[in-house]
């Protein structure tokens, strides 16, 4: 029997009993869309999070204050200011790995221009902070040398603040007033959306690091210079791990630090922090893809125990066709054409189906659609293996029947 024949017969058959055709596809489907969903909402997730983490700038440390012990007492990171801006010098200068070290200072205030207000995050920082996030300006300039060391009453405006308080006007040029201090709008920053805690990083205004502690943040950060933060971008292709160890060891000799005294700053690697969402993302990946293919299996088991009462419906037409010269290959393969039909017309069903849950999942979380080629792949082959695998007893027996015996028992 010609390939093209047995397909006809396989198509026929499985015509002849549509219902039972779609119920026994179904844990196919449901199985197949799980896989690729599973894989495309995980995968979708991960580069959401990834990408918040990569917003705030490639190779990056972020050191902070405090963390020390006072009268028995361990205070958290951030109660106590130990950083200053010579630190953020030192550790410019003097590693090799390192290529900015930005001082930052943080508070909150409201931001007035006319009649409109919005309270806003806002920074004291230095031109290489913008280096150090790789966050580039979208309209204006940043600040100068000058302002930067003499702090100069000019502001830099993140996008949200920059709707708020203007909409679709141009701001470059006018005046705002932060806690009632004047200062010009030099520049808008180009938009950087969510960080990786979900907040809105163009929710900012930022101002030379002399003028935020001079007349904003605080008098007494201005004679302490001490800062809030740093955050310290290593070059490309240095070792993030090595240049974290210089750089604790530099702060812990400027500190006075005896060997044995706990550190009085934490630093944090956000290249270990994606490694560790990334490992996580991964686990349960794997773990969601194996509750799916235990719907695979069920679904094999399910065309297996169709085919065997195939089998036994169609026990007289097996016999004619075998008493009329059919081979017993022949009738093996269009059973396993019928299994392996079923099989692949449910993957494919189940690959349209996942990919629309995909969508959807992904436009609701607000998630980049992230598709997988090789899981698409896997997931036809798959299911064209179960096909086989599962319709190969049915097929077996069907082929072992006695032509004499088979007409006798119909």
């Amino acid at each position: 029997m010609r390939l093209t024949d047995s397909l006809g017969s396989a198509f026929e058959a499985l015509r002849a009993h549509k219902l039972r055709s779609v119920l026994t596809m179904l844990g196919i489907v449901i199985g197949v869309a799980a896989v690729i969903a599973t894989v495309s909402i995980g995968g979708g997730a991960r580069e959401d999070v990834v990408g918040r983490i990569k917003s705030l700038g490639a190779n990056l440390i972020i050191v902070l204050p405090g963390n020390i012990t006072s009268g028995g007492v361990r205070l958290g990171t951030g109660q106590s200011a130990t950083l200053n801006d010579d630190d953020a010098r030192a550790i410019e200068k003097e590693i090799a790995a390192v290529q900015v070290a930005a001082p930052t200072v943080r508070g909150g205030a409201q931001v007035v221009f006319g009649g409109t207000n919005w309270g806003t995050s806002v920074f004291g920082v230095e031109n290489n902070f913008f280096e150090a996030r790789e966050w580039d300006v979208s309209s204006g300039r940043l600040f100068n040398g000058e302002e930067n060391q003499r702090g100069g009453q000019v502001a830099l405006l993140g996008l949200t603040v920059k709707n708020q308080l203007f909409g679709e006007d141009d701001p470059i040029g006018q005046t705002i007033r932060v806690k009632n201090v004047p200062f010009e709008v030099i520049g808008v920053m180009a938009r950087k959306g969510q960080s990786a805690q979900g907040q809105d990083q163009d929710d900012s205004v930022f101002l030379p690091l002399q003028s935020a502690r001079q007349r904003v943040i605080g008098a007494s950060r201005a004679k302490t210079r001490t800062v809030g933060s740093m955050l310290i971008k290593v070059r490309e292709g240095e070792d993030m791990a090595e240049a974290e160890a210089e750089i604790k060891s530099l702060l812990r000799q400027r500190h006075r630090l005896r060997e044995g005294d706990d550190d009085d700053f934490t630093l944090r690697n956000l290249t270990d922090i994606l490694s560790t969402v990334e490992a996580s993302a991964r686990v349960l990946s794997i773990g969601l893809s194996a509750v799916a293919a235990v719907s695979l299996l069920v679904g094999g088991i399910g065309i297996m125990n169709i085919m065997l009462v195939s089998v036994t419906e169609r026990t007289r037409e097996i016999g004619v066709r075998m008493a009329v010269g059919a081979r017993p290959r022949d009738v093996m393969g269009q059973f396993l054409i019928e299994a392996t039909t079923l099989a692949l017309i449910g993957g494919v069903a189940g690959i349209l189906l996942g990919g629309a849950l995909s969508q959807l999942v992904s436009h609701l979380a607000g998630w980049p659609l992230y598709v997988d080629v090789s899981a698409i792949v896997m997931a036809v082959v798959v299911s064209g293996l179960i096909g086989i695998l599962s319709g190969f007893y049915p097929a077996w027996r069907a082929s072992r029947l006695d032509p004499v015996e088979a007409l006798r028992s119909a």
